[in-house]
Parts: C-alpha cells; sequence; structure tokens
C-alpha cells in the first residue's frame, strides 16, 4: 500500500478534466446550461443600478484626540521611569567535559 505524503498542487489540465467532468454529470442528470445575453441582471428592478453606499456621504468632521494621545504619551512616561530596568544575569549555562578521546565524561553548569 502506497502511502501518499504530499498531495500535489492540481494543475490547469486536471482542474479542466474535473470541471469537464463536473459538466458531464449535471448535464446527464438532466441539468441544462442556459446562455445568457450581455448586460442581463439578477436585479428586480432595471430602472437604476446599484448604489455604492462607499464614499457618497460629504466628509465629517473628526473629533481632535490631541490630548487624550498626550495623556497616554505622559502616562507611559512615567511608567517607564518607575520600573527599575532588571540588569541581564548571566544564565548558568550547561557543559560537556569531554576526555582525551572525545567521549563525554560529564555535565557541568557554568555561569560564564
Amino acid at each position: 500500500m502506497k502511502r501518499e505524503i504530499y498531495k500535489q498542487k492540481a494543475n490547469k489540465a486536471d482542474l479542466r478534466n474535473d470541471l469537464d467532468r463536473d459538466i458531464e454529470t449535471f448535464l446527464a442528470g438532466g441539468g441544462r446550461i442556459v446562455n445568457v445575453q450581455a448586460g442581463e441582471t439578477a436585479l428586480e428592478s432595471r430602472a437604476a443600478p446599484l448604489r455604492t453606499p462607499i464614499f457618497n456621504e460629504p466628509r465629517t468632521s473628526r473629533t481632535p484626540l490631541d490630548d487624550v494621545v498626550a495623556t497616554l504619551d505622559e502616562r507611559r512616561k512615567t511608567q517607564a521611569k518607575r520600573s527599575p530596568s532588571r540588569a541581564h544575569k548571566p544564565q548558568p549555562k550547561k557543559r560537556v567535559i569531554y576526555d582525551d578521546f572525545g567521549e563525554a565524561l560529564r555535565t557541568v553548569w557554568s555561569e560564564e
């Protein structure tokens, strides 16, 4: 039994074959394909085109937040002053001691 580890991406020919097979299955099951004229729409009323709600309203005024930003910056500065900076302590590291032949004898912890 062959196990496929990696699934390969389908190339264009595979996708085209899958699509053709799906169309044949659809048609064999009694489905039919209807051609649609250019410009046809599914909208009930063709009187007005779709309205795009983006960027149609006039520009609104914004609430200035300069004082809020200044307050947050001051708070950040005071918190930075209050917190003591920790000195970086060297962490102990595990070292392996080898003999003359390159075989490991033991491990020791050193703070170098």
